[in-house]
C-alpha cells in the first residue's frame, strides 16, 4: 500500500512496526532502539497519514484510530522526530511545507479581536484543568532549573527570581507593566519582592478573573492591577516591562508592532525583559496539529526574526540568554502530574481531550529535547548604559533574595 512505501522512505532510524486495518504487519527503520508498534484501525486514517502526517498523527491518536500495541506515545513521537529530516525531503511533504510557509502570515495574523479569540481557545479552559498539572502559582511557562534537584514549584520560583534580577529592581516607586500576565503570578511576585506598582494585561477572561481574586486575597489590589486588555491598547510610561510567554502569540507579521509598542511604553531609562519560546532554525511555521488544536495563531519565532524587529525600533539589546533544556524538564514534570490526575481530567472533559493533552505535552517536550526548540530571554532598553556593564548583578541579586527568603523561613 502507498502508506508502506511512504513509511519506508521516511523511517530510516529506529524500530517501527505498523499493523494495518486488515491485521497485516510491516516493519520500518534499522531495527535499533525500542520496538514501537502502532495499529491503524481504519482505511481512511491510512490515507490521512499519507497526505498530511503532521496533522493526522495527532488527530488519529486523539480519536483512537491509531493506537499503540507496544511502546509508549513518547517512544513513538521520539522515533518520528528522529526521522524528520527524511520526511522533510519527501516530495509531497515538500509541497505542503511550501504552501504552509506561503500562508504563514495569514496563519499568524492576530489583530485586536481575533487575538482574544485565539487566547480564549487555550487559556479559558477549566481552571480545574490547569490545577491538575501546573505549580501552585500557575506558572504556565518554562521553569528555571538552576539546580538539578529542584521541584517544579522551586524551579518556577527560580524563574521568577531570575527574571526579576534582570529587571534591576534597584529603586522604590517603580512602575511595571506585565504584558500577557497570565494568572497573575509574575506580577504579584514583582509587587511583593520590590514594592513596585504593577499593571498586568491579559486577553483571557479566566486568567483575568483569577488574577484579580489573587491580588485581593493578597491585599495587593491597589499595588497590582490586572486588566482585560490587548497590550496594543495600553497607554502610559513604565520603568520596567516584562513579558513571559506572550511573544509566541504575537505572530511574525506583528513583531515590529509589538516592539514599537514596548518602546512607546518604556521610560527613557527603563528596562524590558522578553521571555519566549524560540527555534534554532530559520523562520518557519507552526505544526498544523498544534495550530489547530492547541495554539491557534501561535508561532515560536526564530531569533533572526526577533532581532530584526528590535533593530528597526532603535532599542538596545542589552542581554540575551538561551535556556535550552529547561522547558523540556518543565514539560516532563507537567506530563507526570497530568498523567497522575488523568481520571480527574477525564471527568472535566473526556478521553479524547485527555489524549489530545497527552499528545501536546509529549510532543512539546520532545520538541525541546530533539527538535530545535528553546527559550530565550532578551533584555532591551532605550539607553546602552541602563544596565551594568557585566552580568554579575543578576547572580548577586538572586543570591541576596535567596538569603532573605531563607531568613524569613526560619
Amino acid at each position: 500500500m502507498m502508506l508502506s512505501r511512504f513509511l519506508r522512505a521516511v523511517i530510516k532510524n529506529g524500530n517501527l512496526c505498523l499493523i494495518d486495518n486488515k491485521g497485516l504487519s510491516q516493519s520500518f527503520g534499522d531495527g535499533s532502539g525500542v520496538q514501537v508498534t502502532i495499529r491503524i484501525h481504519d482505511r481512511i486514517t491510512q490515507w490521512r497519514l499519507l497526505f498530511n502526517p503532521q496533522l493526522s498523527v495527532g488527530e488519529a491518536y486523539m480519536k483512537g484510530t491509531l493506537t499503540l500495541d507496544n511502546g509508549t506515545l513518547y517512544d513513538f513521537l521520539s522515533l518520528v522526530t528522529n526521522n524528520l529530516k527524511y520526511l522533510e525531503n519527501y516530495p509531497l511533504y515538500k509541497i505542503t511545507g511550501r504552501l504552509s510557509r506561503l500562508f504563514r502570515r495569514i496563519q499568524q495574523h492576530n489583530p485586536i479581536g481575533k487575538a482574544q479569540k485565539n487566547v480564549a481557545h487555550h487559556y479559558d479552559l477549566s481552571d480545574d484543568l490547569y490545577d491538575l498539572f501546573l505549580d501552585e502559582d500557575r506558572q504556565y511557562s518554562c521553569a528555571y532549573f538552576d539546580k538539578d534537584t529542584l521541584s517544579l514549584e522551586e524551579a518556577q520560583v527560580s524563574k521568577k527570581r531570575h527574571i526579576a534580577a534582570k529587571l534591576l529592581l534597584n529603586r522604590h516607586g517603580l512602575k511595571i507593566l506585565d504584558i500577557g500576565s497570565g494568572w497573575g503570578g509574575m506580577g504579584l511576585y514583582l509587587a511583593q519582592i520590590s514594592g513596585a506598582d504593577v499593571t498586568g494585561v491579559t486577553l483571557s477572561k479566566e486568567q483575568h478573573k483569577v488574577s484579580v481574586e489573587r491580588a485581593n486575597n493578597a491585599k495587593l489590589s491597589s499595588q497590582a492591577v490586572f486588566q482585560l486588555k490587548d497590550y496594543r491598547q495600553q497607554t502610559g510610561i513604565f520603568d520596567r516591562i516584562v513579558s513571559v510567554g506572550m511573544l509566541e502569540h504575537v505572530g511574525a507579521g506583528h513583531y515590529k508592532e509589538y516592539f514599537n509598542k514596548v518602546k512607546e511604553l518604556l521610560a527613557d531609562d527603563g528596562i524590558a525583559l522578553i521571555h519566549s519560546i524560540g527555534r534554532i532554525d530559520p523562520p518557519g511555521t507552526t505544526n498544523s496539529w498544534l495550530r489547530k488544536y492547541i495554539f491557534p495563531g501561535g508561532y515560536a519565532p526564530a531569533m533572526s526574526e526577533v532581532i530584526s524587529a528590535i533593530e528597526k525600533t532603535g532599542l538596545w539589546i542589552t542581554d540575551i540568554e538561551i535556556l535550552r533544556l529547561h522547558y523540556a524538564e518543565t514539560l516532563y514534570k507537567w506530563r507526570e502530574r497530568f498523567q497522575s490526575k488523568r481520571k480527574e481530567a477525564q471527568i472535566l472533559y473526556d478521553e479524547e481531550f485527555c489524549r489530545m493533552w497527552e499528545f501536546y505535552l509529549i510532543a512539546a517536550e520532545i520538541g525541546f529535547r530533539q527538535n530545535g526548540q528553546m527559550v530565550f530571554q532578551i533584555q532591551v532598553s532605550k539607553k546602552q548604559d541602563a544596565v551594568p556593564l557585566t552580568r554579575e548583578y543578576i547572580a548577586e541579586w538572586e543570591k541576596s533574595v535567596i538569603a532573605e527568603e531563607s531568613q524569613a523561613a526560619q
